[in-house]
């Protein structure tokens, strides 16, 4: 067959895969945002570097937390959670269950970066809000986000790119995706173009967030 007909062959396949991804990326990146955002702010309020150099015991909680979480080989930390995502979801494979390992990575990440962010801010916002008294929520609302929106963007957007390439990996444990239908139809089967095809909507699906993330980030910026 040519590669035009195998496409149409495994078309079916391909669009359950590209649902199946979807759905552990839209899972993950949920709690992603909300909880690395939290995790993040977090973070950022408790660093020495916010705090006259002072070091607090929940800070490195929450930092040995996100090191660990990305430090582990991805693979592995998908099998050691394996017990606990079947106790906790049921069942061990398919989209859902994989969207549990791919969330823990999605907070750790988000959260670095959001940290990240919110340190490189200038130390003239915090003395603003300290001169204006302005209580911990005001801080964050009125003064962190408001100032990092444009790299609070960007670090999300580098999220979710990252979560596209973690989430190839789930097929290997059955969670199904656009990783696993390479593999499985293109690689294990020697049909090397389907495999390729995969690979080419992945870069493209990339190359799309990145863009839009960029642009978003461009029109919030308050500094242009």
């Amino acid at each position: 067959m040519t590669l035009f007909e195998q496409i149409q062959y495994y078309w079916p396949e391909l669009l359950l895969s590209l649902k199946q991804t979807g759905i552990m990326m839209g899972i993950s990146l949920s709690f992603g945002f909300f909880l690395g955002l939290f995790l993040g702010i977090y973070l950022f309020l408790s660093h020495p570097q916010a705090n006259d150099g002072k070091q607090t015991l929940n800070y490195w909680l929450a930092n040995a937390f996100v090191s660990i979480v990305r430090s582990f080989p991805f693979l592995l930390f998908v099998i050691v959670l394996i017990p606990v995502v079947r106790f906790v979801i049921g069942r061990a494979f398919g989209p859902v269950p994989a969207a549990f390992p791919l969330s823990f990575v999605a907070v750790a990440i988000f959260a670095r970066l959001v940290e990240q962010v919110l340190l490189d801010l200038p130390k003239e916002i915090t003395v603003l809000a300290q001169s204006l008294g302005a209580s911990t929520w005001q801080y964050i609302w009125h003064f962190l986000l408001v100032e990092a929106r444009s790299g609070l963007v960007l670090a999300f957007t580098t999220t979710i790119v990252s979560m596209v390439s973690y989430s190839t990996v789930m097929g290997i444990v059955g969670g199904g995706g656009i990783g696993d239908f390479a593999i499985r139809y293109g690689y294990q089967s020697y049909q090397y173009g389907i495999m390729y095809t995969a690979v080419l909507i992945m870069i493209v699906i990339v190359f799309i967030i990145q863009m839009l993330g960029n642009q978003l980030a461009y029109q919030i910026d308050h500094r242009k």
